[in-house]
C-alpha cells in the first residue's frame, strides 16, 4: 500500500488541507493519505501552537468523512524537535510492507535541500508536490528528479494563520472549516486571544 504523508501543525486544519489531501487520494497513485500532526516544527515557535491533543482531535473531526484520509500522531511518540527523516525511518520500521511518500507544496520543495538528510529521503521515498501561489523559481536540483511527482491539485490560498487571525478579529470563518471542527473551535474558544 502506498501512503502519502501530509505533515503539518494543522493549527487548525482547514478545507484547503482537506482539498489537497483528497486530491492526492483520488488523483494520484497513493492509496491513503496520513495527516501527520507535527507536535513541534523546528522552524516554528511552539508557543503559537494549540495543545497537541486538540490539534489531533481537530484532524479527527475534519477527516472522519474521508475514508482514504487518516489522522496520525506518530510524531508525538518521537523525541522533539523531530525531523522528517527520523519519522520516515520509524514508520518504515513499524510498517515494513507500506511504501511511504511525502506530500508537500512547491514552496517546501524549494527548501528541501535544507532538510536534514534530504538526499537520503529522496533516495528512498517519492515526493508528491502540489502547486502554491508565489512559490518562487524551481530549485534546478529538483526540476526533473525521478522521485518528485507534480500533481495538478487546486491552488489553495487559505492558511491556518489567516484563520487564527480572523477568529481573533471576530470574523466569520465558517466556510473555511468543516462544521464539526468549527463547533469544536467555538466551544473551546480557541484562537480568541
Amino acid at each position: 500500500m502506498k501512503v502519502g504523508l501530509y505533515f503539518g501543525t494543522f493549527n487548525p486544519i482547514h478545507i484547503g488541507h482537506l482539498i489537497i489531501a483528497n486530491h492526492m487520494a483520488e488523483y494520484s497513485d497513493l492509496d491513503q493519505i496520513w495527516m501527520v500532526v507535527t507536535p513541534h516544527n523546528p522552524h516554528k515557535q511552539k508557543n503559537t501552537l494549540l495543545d497537541d491533543y486538540h490539534r489531533l482531535h481537530m484532524v479527527h473531526l475534519a477527516t472522519e468523512d474521508f475514508p482514504k484520509i487518516k489522522p496520525s500522531d506518530i510524531e508525538f511518540k518521537l523525541p522533539q524537535p523531530n525531523y522528517t527523516v527520523n519519522t520516515l525511518a520509524h514508520l518504515q520500521e513499524k510498517f515494513p510492507v507500506y511504501e511511504f511518500s511525502l506530500i508537500m507544496g512547491e514552496d517546501n520543495l524549494n527548501s528541501l535541500h535544507k532538510w536534514k538528510n534530504y538526499e537520503h529521503i529522496l533516495s528512498n521515498h517519492d515526493v508528491y508536490v502540489y502547486p502554491r501561489v508565489n512559490s518562487g523559481e524551481m530549485n534546478s536540483e529538483f526540476a526533473n528528479h525521478p522521485k518528485i511527482h507534480r500533481v495538478g491539485a487546486p491552488v489553495i490560498e487559505i492558511s491556518s494563520t489567516f484563520i487564527r487571525e480572523s477568529i481573533k478579529k471576530k470574523k466569520n470563518v465558517t466556510p473555511m472549516l468543516p462544521r464539526k471542527l468549527w463547533e469544536y473551535v467555538e466551544h473551546n474558544l480557541f484562537y480568541r486571544k
